[in-house]
């Protein structure tokens, strides 16, 4: 014990910069200690401010204000509160005042500008620094790993054609900011055991921010005596007004390197390296991300930018299959026979609504058949197989990336129940009761059964009302395209668009329909989205969840549950309703009695789902990206408009520019996750019906990559570090989408598609029996003999085109297998009908087994882990120990060679006056 505080001692007296001036600081500082050990430790750190101040107060000049450091030039900043003093409120004052008491009391150092110094004039900034005592005892609570020797272990990975990939290299100093080290959790009794050049370096600012916020979480703001033991935490503080903000400081500007040559101006070589969209073809500096920002917000990066790899795949895939469309377009037989003036327009298609629509020829839909064939060809099925086989090899390729991650972040004996241990100060603070935990023998909060299921059924009632309501204005919109598509059909009859010599044969009152239907529900979508998510959050909090794991996993659940429902819910509609409860002539189906079901355009229920998904996604895309890049600009914008007057000479201090920016929230990440898993269901779920999906998601996150790092570089605040050692819930949603996609995809082909019908019909039903689809449409048309239609059915007078005359034309054509006028079975299904329907539950069957017994096969074949990784960290594994045990033995050498050697009373002395230890907050042991 006397050997490891002799070293507490001579680290003390130790330069952390090797100035001669930061020397002569540090050792009037140790004297003061010396002479002031009787003390107690708050009394220490109060009389060590004004002493550091009156040393160097008379050098401090106003453009060390740009800094992230005290005035002293010195002691680092930490991280910042910012208040404005309202002397009417005295509460306010006397939180703040206790406060901050109690967190000098628990070792940390704090240093005021006052408001005068402000932009505004009215706002204070209180700046905290934490002593090596205070992080060293702190590291230690929360098992931080620190570096005690270089990996020594070769690297034995090469990339193939490594010279083809070097315009995308950046350089090494950038994507390896700091050598790799063999790192331990961190041990004040064994400080001699790691390696320690400089007490001020040993921990990165990001680590010196997590600790700092840690005990900022947790520090009370009452007295000792004070009977309200729940007044605790600064995010308390943040949500009754005592502060304005907290927040650590970024270390340079984004556009200049910091003049201060301790600074490191990580901030600068990320916006250079990373947050331009020049550098959209360059890798991304995942190390130097995690650096500064802390490996929650680098795994995020790393997962965005391996899924835009991936993408790739895809979007060349897709592009290939939506280019066979294109290149087959002449070879397609059955839309040439409706286009043919002498099949499809000799062909009389009975109404499509009632009353407002008349009868028409089946070639006015010829452009609408030539347009499904791009997407609804062999293509498509191929596509949906490959689609089901790349999310399998996408999500077990990054397993292994995360696997290798965990490795090179030293993550891999992180464990998420060392964040269960730490609870929420929420949680402390609610809950009132207290319990023996059986493990830790320890006294504990806890939430009663009662309460908690009282919260989780008022939390499932909330979610399942609002699911309803998203069911309701789904509905809402499916009974505005059957009452308008009557409209739009009667308007656009003689409507002047129909005369323009490009595009007026494409306006047809389908397409009107569907696209305004599908705009109004987009609007729906993001006013529900709006509202849902301060609900969501609300009932989240009301559940009062025990740590913040446990908070974003249900967060997580509920607005996925939610959004899940609220953008696929229609394209689910559009795939799989529409138009297969219709009925027929003479016997439609009617929703509310009086709407009639809506029937599929003439050329199939698919190019109405391509139109649905197209504005959907690419709608929700540009928004998000409006949304996330925009607004926090013009925000930003907004504040710099009551900026400093150019006569003021003022220094603009660094943490009045970190101040105005805008604040990144605990739950920023967990948006940015969410969209991205949104457009993920997007391309997997219903790609079998779009094949250029992947193409413009491809599109949308290279510059999604970049548009993010550049708002968090330069239009928000530090975001607090923290550690992650993968996506969390996250992975489970997207294997639960894996495999929901490959049903889906199945049922599109099958159910939406026309490719199973055009088979049977090729295979069983060419009367010819050639391989041709020649006399295909007139087969999969039946035929209704037109006075059998009910008055209400008839179309009203003048509805009816100038060619049609009804003692002529006796009978109209219908998209279904029924039997004619007159059988026996008349309008009764066909055989065909049934044959048809065979062949695609076949279909699905086979699909669905094909798929999934490949996907078994590569997950098999794929082992989450690489066999390299596993062998290194056994490796290190091995030599940390190792290294422990020769720490250890040699250690117990010197203490008995000291036990029988002289011990010399200088050293006694020098003992017994630093023996002190920082106070640490109960709720964190």
């Amino acid at each position: 014990m006397k050997d490891e505080t002799l070293i507490e001692m001579q680290s003390t007296t130790e330069s952390p910069n090797g100035g001669d001036d930061n020397d002569l600081s540090l050792n009037s500082i140790s004297v003061k200690e010396s002479e002031l050990s009787e003390h107690s430790k708050s009394d220490l750190v109060v009389e060590t401010v004004p002493l550091i101040s009156s040393l160097s107060g008379n050098n401090t000049s106003q453009g060390s204000k740009d800094s992230v450091f005290f005035r002293d030039g010195v002691r680092r900043i930490d991280f910042v509160l910012a208040y404005v003093d309202d002397k009417n409120d005295e509460r306010k004052q006397e939180r703040r005042k206790e406060y901050e008491a109690n967190l000098i009391k628990a070792g940390l150092e704090l240093e005021t500008e006052d408001k005068s110094e402000s932009e505004d004039s009215k706002t204070y900034f209180l700046k905290i620094h934490a002593p090596w005592e205070v992080l060293a005892t702190y590291a230690e609570v929360l098992k931080i790993k620190v570096p005690f020797k270089v990996n020594d272990i070769p690297n034995t990975r090469d990339t193939p054609l490594e010279w083809l990939f070097r315009p995308f290299r950046l350089p090494e100093h950038i994507m390896n900011p700091v050598p790799d080290y063999f790192t331990s959790p961190f041990n004040k009794e064994k400080i001699d055991f790691f390696l320690i050049s400089d007490k001020e370096t040993l921990f990165p600012p990001s680590t010196r921010n997590r600790i700092v916020y840690y005990i900022l979480s947790r520090c009370a703001y009452y007295k000792e005596d004070h009977k309200d033991k729940d007044k605790k935490g600064i995010k308390r503080l943040l949500n009754n007004g005592t502060y304005q903000s907290a927040f650590p400081l970024h270390d340079s500007r984004y556009w200049m390197k910091s003049r201060n040559s301790k600074c490191e101006s990580e901030r600068y070589n990320l916006y250079k390296n990373w947050a331009q969209i020049s550098c959209f073809y360059k890798e991304q500096p995942l190390n130097l991300i995690r650096k500064y920002y802390g490996e929650k917000i680098g795994i995020y990066f790393a997962w965005l930018g391996f899924y835009t790899e991936m993408l790739f795949f895809a979007a060349v895939v897709g592009l290939i299959c939506f280019i066979s469309g294109v290149v087959t377009y002449d070879d397609n037989i059955w839309s040439k026979e409706i286009c043919d003036s002498n099949i499809g327009g000799s062909i009389v298609m009975c109404p499509l609504c009632d009353k407002k629509c008349g009868f028409w020829k089946l070639n006015s839909t010829c452009t609408a058949s030539w347009q499904s064939h791009l997407f609804d060809n062999v293509g498509t099925v191929f596509f949906a197989i490959f689609m089901g086989i790349w999310v399998t090899l996408f999500l077990e390729f990054w397993k292994r990336r995360q696997a290798r991650l965990e490795y090179e972040w030293d993550l891999v004996d992180f464990e998420e129940e060392q964040q269960q241990l730490q609870l929420r100060p929420e949680y402390e603070t609610k809950c009132s009761g207290r319990r023996m935990n059986r493990i830790t023998q320890e006294m504990e909060p806890y939430l009663s059964v009662t309460s908690k299921c009282a919260r989780c059924c008022l939390s499932g009632a909330t979610v399942i009302f609002w699911i309803a309501l998203i069911c309701a204005c789904i509905t809402g919109v499916i009974a505005y395209r059957l009452a308008v598509y009557a409209a739009f059909a009667s308007i656009m009859k003689d409507s002047p668009t129909s005369k323009l010599q490009l595009v007026g044969s494409l306006i047809t009152p389908q397409l009107a329909t569907s696209v305004t239907a599908s705009c109004i529900n987009f609007a729906i979508i993001m006013i529900l989205n709006f509202m849902y998510e301060r609900v969501a959050i609300w009932i989240t909090d009301m559940e009062i969840p025990k740590t913040h794991l446990e908070y974003e996993n249900r967060l997580t659940m509920k607005m996925f549950l939610f959004q899940f429902v609220n953008y696929y819910s229609s394209c689910f509609y559009v795939a799989f309703f529409k138009g297969k409860f219709v009925g027929h002539p003479g016997d439609y189906n009617y929703m509310f009695g009086k709407l009639r079901n809506e029937e599929c355009d003439p050329g199939g229920c698919l190019i109405e789902l391509t139109t649905q998904l197209v504005i959907v996604m690419v709608g929700k895309q540009v928004w998000g990206n409006i949304q996330e890049a925009l607004v926090p600009w013009m925000c930003n914008w907004w504040g710099s408009r009551k900026g400093r007057n150019p006569s003021d000479k003022r220094v603009y201090c660094s943490w009045e520019q970190d101040h105005d920016l805008q604040n990144f929230s605990q739950l920023g990440l967990f948006y940015e996750y969410l969209e991205m898993v949104i457009q993920f269901g997007f391309i997997t779920l219903f790609v079998a019906s779009f094949p250029l999906a992947p193409l413009l998601a491809l599109c949308n996150n290279i510059l999604e990559v970049r548009v993010d790092a550049w708002k968090l570089t330069t239009q928000f605040r530090r975001p607090m570090a923290s550690k992650a050692r993968s996506i969390g819930a996250w992975l489970e949603i997207l294997n639960g989408m894996a495999v929901l996609s490959v049903i889906t995809n199945a049922f599109i082909v099958s159910f939406t598609s026309d490719m199973i019908p055009r088979l049977v019909y090729l295979y069983v039903y060419q009367p010819n029996k050639s391989a041709t689809m020649e006399g295909y449409i007139s087969n999969s048309l039946s035929v209704f003999n037109i006075s059998e239609l009910r008055p209400e059915h008839q179309p009203e007078d003048g509805e009816n085109p100038a060619w049609f005359n009804s003692s002529v034309i006796t009978t109209c054509r219908y998209r279904d297998y029924r039997y004619a006028s007159g059988h026996e079975k008349q309008y009764f299904h066909t055989m065909q009908f049934w044959h048809i329907l065979a062949a695609k539950l076949a279909f699905i069957i086979i699909m669905e087994h094909v798929v999934f017994g490949v996907k078994v096969f590569v997950a098999w074949m794929i082992p989450d882990v690489p066999s390299e990784v596993k062998a290194r960290v056994k490796r290190e594994r091995y030599l940390v120990q190792e290294y422990l045990h020769n720490y250890e033995v040699e250690k117990l050498r010197v203490q008995l060679s000291q036990l029988n050697g002289y011990h010399s009373p200088e050293h006694t002395t020098v003992i017994c006056t630093l023996a002190e230890t920082t106070e640490v907050l109960p709720e964190c042991l």
